[in-house]
Formats: C-alpha cells, sequence, structure tokens
C-alpha cells in the first residue's frame, strides 16, 4: 500500500506533536514537507531534519517512503 502525504503528517506529529506540518505530493513515493517546530530552536538544519527523518524511520528503511524533501526550522 502506497504511503500518503495524510500519513507522513500523522506520523511526523506523533513524533513533533507541537509542529506546523505541511506535507505535499500524490505520487505514493516522492514528497516535500515543511515542519517548524519549536524543539528545532537551538539546533542546526541537519539536526531539525535527523529529527524529522527520526519520526519516519520504519518508512524509510522499508523503501515505503522513497524520497522526502524537507524543509525545517523553528518558529521565528
Amino acid at each position: 500500500m502506497a504511503i500518503t502525504a495524510s500519513d507522513i503528517e500523522h506520523l511526523i506529529r506523533a513524533g513533533l506533536p507541537d509542529a506546523q506540518i505541511i506535507v505535499q505530493g500524490d505520487d505514493g513515493q516522492h514528497f516535500a514537507a515543511e515542519v517548524i517546530d519549536p524543539s528545532f530552536k537551538g539546533m542546526n538544519r541537519v539536526q531539525q531534519q535527523r529529527a524529522v527523518n527520526a519520526t519516519l524511520k520504519a518508512q524509510l528503511e522499508s523503501g515505503e517512503l522513497h524520497a522526502l524533501a524537507l524543509t525545517t526550522r523553528a518558529p521565528e
């Protein structure tokens, strides 16, 4: 079964419940997500993206989610 943008949003929200999340993409494998989370304050972009990827680890490792372009930041 193909993963959906909604599935990705729910998985990220489970790990980052205070995040503002926008996920786009509808081909079942390639998505883009913008994640804005207060916990990112003081983190560099690599650390922020690792935090998001950790919420999707199983899907990334299994190949269910092939590609996810991430934009991350702390709120201003």
